[in-house]
């Protein structure tokens, strides 16, 4: 993939420290938090302890997995909640302010907004970004979701096209020419008509922040192919990643770039297997929120082309328990050896989810990233 470099020489007025963004680091399986943003996290439960997205819950879990040296932040944009018991994520941060406050509180860990396309401007998102940038030493990343919710399109008065990925392709060409372009520039596209476009600072980063985009559509694959350095997938079974992995290779040398893969998953880590799974089973059948769910499960499947059409028939479990994505549960040594296999399958890493980030974060950072560095996968924090 391209090399995206922090600026050799950063002014102090610009920049506090100096460093490389570490989805680009060594480890060999990068390893992230995903959705701790939103009320439930990615579990659409009722058990009394899932997780309630307050904000010193979310800076001391930031914080935590800083310290543990895991790559990334990963926040999901939410603007509407599922209904249900729980209304699970109506409650939910707004991603770029969430990254700007995070780069205060952590040092080390790449923190993410997650923006959609077709409700906010190229323009305000260039300088959102490379603020959050600055203000974070060089960490900011930029998730592009083009959007699957139609009730949030309507909350915000905008028709949901069929074509959001070539939209979202020239609202990434305008962001990435404000952060490149020397003079102002205008622009004449199918969903954008600006002039004189310009915009300073630009990133720490260059030539821009990294980017994240979630696809598994073909169109979304099209899309990551050409503006994104990772994709972030679901995956029904873990050897599927090696057909999902060649087919983004093929793709993205269709344009001279290659893509990372990150997978997504959801842990229940206990010290014993029957613990983890009685777990599983008590938050994800018996608390399940079973309004919600159906209304997000149906509504993902009819519009997002997110997951295997066969993971909504076959894997309800999954996606009350973690939106469909793979279920990592068990024991230390069991959640190790899985992610050992997934790494083997050819993914650069995982954004992870959990019911209670804050109670369960230290038990996983204590237990398996040991065994994930005896594996050769991670290096000591």
């Amino acid at each position: 993939m391209a090399i995206l470099q922090v600026s050799s020489f950063l002014p102090t007025r610009h920049a506090r420290t100096r460093t490389m963004n570490p989805m680009l680091g060594p480890n060999r399986l990068k390893l992230g938090i995903f959705s701790a943003n939103a009320e439930g996290g990615l579990a659409l439960t009722r058990a009394p302890e899932r997780w309630p997205a307050d904000w010193p819950g979310i800076v001391a879990v930031a914080r935590m997995a800083d310290r543990a040296g895991l790559e990334f932040f990963l926040p999901i944009a939410r603007w509407k909640g599922y209904g249900g018991v729980t209304n699970s994520r109506e409650w939910s941060f707004e991603t770029l302010t969430h990254a700007a406050a995070l780069a205060g509180a952590t040092e080390r860990i790449a923190l993410f907004a997650t923006v959609h396309v077709p409700m906010v401007h190229p323009v305000f998102a260039a300088k959102a970004l490379a603020t959050i940038d600055h203000a974070s030493g060089g960490r900011a990343g930029l998730n592009i979701v083009c959007g699957w919710h139609p009730e949030e399109f309507a909350m915000f008065g905008v028709p949901m096209i069929e074509e959001r990925y070539a939209q979202g392709l020239e609202w990434f060409e305008v962001l990435s020419r404000i952060y490149t372009e020397d003079a102002p520039f205008d622009f004449a596209g199918r969903f954008y008509d600006l002039r004189s476009v310009s915009g300073q600072p630009r990133p720490v980063q260059r030539p821009r922040p990294v980017t994240v985009n979630a696809g598994f559509s073909p169109p979304g694959r099209d899309f990551a192919a050409r503006a994104a350095d990772f994709l972030l997938t679901t995956f029904v079974e873990i050897e599927d990643g090696r057909r999902q992995i060649a087919d983004m290779a093929a793709r993205a040398a269709q344009h001279g770039r290659s893509v990372g893969v990150h997978g997504t998953a959801h842990v229940v880590c206990r010290p014993t297997q029957a613990e983890a799974e009685d777990y599983y089973e008590w938050y994800a059948v018996t608390m399940e929120d079973t309004a919600a769910a159906d209304h997000y499960m149906g509504t993902k499947e009819k519009f997002s082309s997110s997951h295997d059409p066969a993971a909504y028939r076959l894997h309800r479990k999954r996606f009350v328990g973690g939106a469909g994505t793979f279920p990592l549960i068990g024991t230390p040594q069991h959640i190790a050896a899985q992610m050992v296999r997934i790494s083997d399958a050819g993914f650069a890493g995982l954004a992870l989810s959990f019911v209670n980030y804050r109670e369960e974060l230290p038990y996983f950072i204590a237990t398996v990233l040991p065994l994930l560095q005896q594996a050769g996968l991670r290096g000591a924090p």
